[in-house]
Order: structure tokens, then C-alpha cells, then sequence
């Protein structure tokens, strides 16, 4: 009998998603009776807008929608997503640039398939979102991680990006807002990297799918917007999940130059086929319609920003910066590392983690599924009481 592996070695070195491990075991604990208070999960508390679920309803009762469609997409929903682009952001694409994924993980992980080779380097600033580097892996490629702080606003410069590139360098990664640090870029930044790229001919791949989060003064910007000359070099991943409060229907697309969504489209038509049409179907109904439930979420999502900055900010041995965007605050807990909290005493915000799980029953994600540890990743996409009820209690455990 051969003693290989039965699981290939590729896919045996993928660690599982640390978001959705927390959030897991936190329904786990909720549903054995535990008051669980869940940060973990990057997932609005709302509903999905009536508008959006109506046709859906319609979508179902069409015998259109029992048949296969086109692996890329509707050509109608493709079509509603190159004019929601330039409504959006500005970016001008043909139909036949946008190829429609099972969601945004899919959009990621085909475009890794598509652009990398086995040996080619991809920069990822840290802190980010965890699951980019496993479909690097998966492609053969090489993650690159570029460090950034709290001091640098959780920015990556240009600088920091031409110390790291060699010559396999293929892409970069660019996240804003920024999951999992709620930091938004501002313009001139954006501007300054997209050129550095378009400059080195280095691929960018921009994640989008936070863009109408953003609070206060803070904007988005699209990196192929304002540097055009980027455009045949750059990839855009977006997806209906967080603007609409559409986890669960599992739609996402890639934007790209016509050569690569082709590539995307061949490689999804032997992968998975089409998205379901009842999704796509009700995908299209929020692209195309009014933006007001989406402004409520935000002006819901903006107060609970608040609150969750104003008191972390009152807590010994907490600091952070006041999240600008997505629904994620992300604090440093080192100086509450190698204290005794109910006597245990936590070296890593992993420790840490397991401690608030089961001491005060709050489940948040530790900064080292992110590429940062000593940090941690609160999500504020849950209800107001529980909300102030869950930091209250972290404030009670550090100050007990």
C-alpha cells in the first residue's frame, strides 16, 4: 500500500480562515447556551434590502433561471456592473472585462490562477485580509509581506514597496478600506503607488469591495481611475456582500483587461459554471438600484464606529486608530499582553483571544491571522447592545 499523503500537498498546507473559525466556535458556544458575544465575522447584522429579495422571488418563478447561463456572468448583470462601475468610481469597462464569481473569495482566487506562476512574488502590505496568501500559495507563487504600523496609519509606502521588489516580482495587493484595519488611503497616496506600479510594470490587484464604507472626511478612490496608465495592468475584486448585506447569496466579480477575464471566464466554465442565476438575478437588483438602504447601513455602521473607538480608547493597555472605513476597528492589545487577567496570563493576542472566548464569552479574530500580532480585529457590524455590551466587558476583564 503507497504511504503517500491523501491530501495533496498543497492543499494540506492551506490553514483554514481564522474568521470563520471564531465565528464557528462562537455559534458553537451560542447555540450550547454560552451568551456569546461574536466580533469575529465580517458580515453586516442587516437584512438583505426587500427590494433585492423580491427579485429573487421573481427570479425563481422564471424558467430562465432553472437552466444554465454563461460561466462569466449574466450578459444583462455584466452590462448593470461595467455602468455601476463608472457610477461608482468612475472607471469606464466593457461588458466583457467583468467576469461574475461565487463571491469574493472566488474572485481572489481566480484571479491568482490567472495571473501567477510558480516562483512569481506577490506584495501584500500588512496588516491583511487573511485569506490572500493561500490562493498565492495555491498558484505556486510566493507572498511577500511588507510590514506597516499603527505610526504609519497602517499605510505602505512607496518606498517600503521598492525595497521589497526583485525581479519576480509579478503583483501587489491593494485593500481600501482596508480589512481588516478600517484605514482608507487618501488620494495622493493612491495616485503615488498606482504610478510606482504602472512605472515597474508590476501587476495591481484591488480589493473594492468595502468602497461605499467609508466615514467622515474619509473617500474612496480607484486606483485605475485616477492612474489610468494602470489600467492594462490592473485587476478589480468587488463583490455584493458587505454594501448590500449579501453574505450569504455569494456574488462577487473581477474587473480586468479583456485578455484576462477571457482567461478568468475559460478557467470558471470547467470550475464551477455559472453563479446561480436566482443570485445573479438579485445581485443586478441591488446594483441597479437606489443606494438609500445602503446609506442607512452605513449611518448605522458609522455610529457604531463611534462607540466602539470611544471606549477601546478608554481601556487600560488598549490603544487604536479611529477606523475611516469598512465595518472593522483594529486595536492594539500589547499592553495588556503578560498581564494576569483572572489569573491567566497571556503572552499573544492568540492567548488572549482564547481568555475573552471563555472568561467573558467575546469572540474576536487575533492579529495574527492578519499578519500582525498583538493587534486584533473587531468587527462593529452587530447590533448597538451587543456591541457596547461586548466592549464593556472586555473593559471589565483588563480592569478587573
Amino acid at each position: 500500500m503507497s504511504d503517500r499523503s491523501r491530501v495533496s500537498t498543497r492543499v494540506g498546507a492551506i490553514s483554514p480562515s481564522a474568521t470563520l473559525a471564531v465565528t464557528n466556535k462562537a455559534k458553537e458556544l451560542k447555540s450550547a447556551g454560552a451568551p456569546v458575544i461574536g466580533f469575529g465575522a465580517g458580515e453586516p447584522d442587516f437584512p438583505t434590502p426587500e427590494h433585492i429579495v423580491e427579485a429573487a422571488k421573481e427570479a425563481i418563478s422564471d424558467p430562465v433561471n432553472h437552466r444554465y447561463s454563461p460561466a462569466g456572468g449574466l450578459p444583462e448583470f455584466k452590462e448593470a456592473l461595467a455602468e455601476k462601475t463608472e457610477r461608482d468610481s468612475g472607471l469606464i469597462v466593457a461588458p466583457d472585462q467583468v467576469v461574475v464569481t461565487n463571491g469574493g473569495k472566488h474572485a481572489v482566487y481566480n484571479c491568482m490562477q490567472v495571473l501567477l506562476d510558480a516562483g512569481d512574488e506577490v506584495l501584500l502590505p500588512s496588516p491583511y485580509w487573511t485569506t490572500y496568501p493561500e490562493p498565492i500559495a495555491l498558484a505556486g507563487a510566493v507572498t511577500k509581506v511588507i510590514h506597516t504600523s499603527a505610526e504609519s496609519g497602517f499605510r505602505v509606502s512607496v518606498d517600503q514597496l521598492e525595497a521589497a521588489k526583485t525581479d519576480r516580482t509579478k503583483a501587489l495587493i491593494f485593500c481600501s478600506p482596508s480589512n481588516p484595519t478600517g484605514v482608507v488611503y487618501p488620494k495622493d497616496e493612491v495616485e503615488e503607488i498606482g504610478r510606482w506600479a504602472s512605472d515597474n510594470g508590476i501587476w495591481v490587484i484591488t480589493d473594492e469591495i468595502y468602497e461605499h464604507l467609508v466615514y467622515g472626511e474619509s473617500k474612496h478612490f480607484s486606483m485605475p481611475t485616477l492612474v489610468p496608465e494602470i489600467q492594462d495592468r490592473c485587476v478589480v475584486l468587488n463583490g455584493v456582500a458587505k454594501t448590500y448585506a449579501m453574505t450569504g447569496w455569494r456574488v462577487g466579480w473581477i474587473i480586468a483587461p479583456p485578455d484576462i477575464a477571457k482567461a478568468a471566464s475559460t478557467l470558471q466554465s470547467h470550475q464551477t459554471s455559472n453563479v446561480s442565476n436566482v443570485s445573479q438575478r438579485a445581485a443586478l437588483a441591488a446594483v441597479s438600484g437606489p443606494l438609500d438602504d445602503v446609506a442607512r447601513m452605513r449611518e448605522a455602521f458609522d455610529r457604531r464606529r463611534q462607540v466602539v473607538f470611544t471606549m477601546l480608547s478608554e481601556t487600560q493597555g488598549v490603544s487604536l486608530l479611529e477606523p475611516q472605513g469598512a465595518f472593522y476597528a483594529f486595536p492594539s492589545f500589547e499592553g495588556v499582553l503578560g498581564r494576569s487577567l483572572r489569573g491567566r496570563t497571556p503572552e499573544t493576542t492568540l492567548e488572549l483571544a482564547e481568555i475573552l472566548l471563555e472568561e467573558v464569552h467575546v469572540a474576536l479574530v487575533p492579529g495574527e491571522a492578519f499578519g500582525a500580532p498583538g493587534y486584533a480585529r473587531i468587527s462593529f457590524a452587530l447590533g448597538d447592545e451587543e456591541l457596547e455590551e461586548g466592549i464593556q466587558r472586555v473593559m471589565d476583564l483588563f480592569q478587573s
